[in-house]
């Protein structure tokens, strides 16, 4: 599996679910919110809604939080968000996405720069490392969902383009512009998906050793840290060993 679909499993192991989970809800939150400022507050009729409000019950952000995100861009909060994207280097030259939301550019990109400096890695330009990855829909089940042929059957029905089956679940891919009509049809047939969104997934990866990755991890959490640092993305792959070292 790539680096982006290892993260939950190293931060799980880490221990960091609680600290984690507050800073997810949180951001969780402001992505519903921002998502029904630029459209209508009604999810059926706004796509990009739909997603968010699908992933925040994917990870149980409450439907109080959900609710109370969606009336707040009713009120003017969101109106000064802009979405920036970071791209960088970590430790042995792996690549790096940051995707931010924030209402002070300044600050944010002071911060990314700074995070990146302090633990091993260099802020780039834009679309320095971003040939490394393809912009992607993502729509993850469980094991439970059906065996790899049925998710396969619904998946090419559904218009999408891959899957990639294990005994942790299916990751179904599609093209980023059909993942609102790939996500309906596969409810359809498989029911609520884990999780459904827009991701970088890596095209090139770099192999990292121990000492790398335990680098790695400690950028990703500081950026994960930040409030207005969305998510993050990297291309590294590391071997069984390592990632049971972890």
């Amino acid at each position: 599996m790539a680096g982006h679909s290892k993260w939950a499993n190293i931060q799980h192991r880490k221990g960091r679910q609680d600290a984690v989970r507050s800073k997810l809800f949180s951001k969780l939150a402001k992505e519903i919110t921002v998502a029904a400022k630029m459209g209508d507050p009604d999810p059926d009729k706004n796509p990009r809604l739909r997603m968010a409000v699908k992933e925040g019950k994917s990870q149980s952000l409450p439907k109080d939080v959900i609710d109370r995100a969606i009336k707040k861009s009713q009120v003017g909060e969101g109106d000064d968000y802009e979405e920036i994207r970071y791209e960088g280097y970590g430790p042995n030259g792996v690549a790096v996405i940051v995707e931010a939301m924030t209402d002070n550019r300044n600050r944010t990109a002071s911060t990314v720069r700074s995070t990146f400096s302090k633990n091993g890695g260099n802020l780039g330009e834009t679309g320095s490392v971003a040939f490394m990855f393809e912009r992607k829909g993502s729509v993850s089940y469980p094991v439970g969902a059906g065996d790899a042929d049925t998710v396969m059957d619904a998946a090419i029905e559904a218009g999408a383009e891959d899957v990639e089956s294990s005994e942790e679940g299916h990751v179904i891919w599609c093209a980023d512009t059909d993942l609102n009509e790939v996500s309906n049809a596969l409810e359809a047939d498989l029911g609520e998906s884990e999780s459904t969104k827009l991701v970088w997934r890596p095209t090139i990866s770099t192999e990292m050793d121990l000492v790398g990755m335990e680098k790695l991890m400690k950028l990703i959490d500081a950026l994960e840290d930040d409030d207005d640092v969305q998510r993050v993305t990297s291309n590294f792959e590391a071997s069984d060993e390592v990632m049971s070292q972890l």
